[in-house]
């Protein structure tokens, strides 16, 4: 019974269904311990609305977002110079 579902053709199955809920996982923890709107205690729901701007921006400019920020949208940006901007 166990070898009709682990053939190698659902191999990739797994893998993208691993990789969804990896996703979703991440996306899932970093809301509940990092944003500002999210209050998981007692004491900071009775809290009721914070006006903490900072917080909120250090939230919103992560790591990657401030990594990519002065990159062009290229996937590979060698490759399109190459095309691009031939020299004679």
């Amino acid at each position: 019974m166990s070898s009709r579902w682990l053939r190698p053709e659902v191999y990739p199955l797994f893998a993208a269904t691993g990789v969804a809920v990896g996703i979703c996982a991440f996306s899932l923890i970093r809301n509940i311990t990092g944003n500002p709107e999210v209050r998981c205690t007692k004491e900071n729901r009775a809290a009721g609305i914070l006006d903490n701007h900072a917080e909120g921006e250090r939230y919103k400019e992560n790591f990657l977002r401030r990594y990519v920020r002065d990159k062009r949208p290229e996937i590979m940006p060698g490759l399109n110079k190459f095309f691009t901007d031939p020299t004679y």
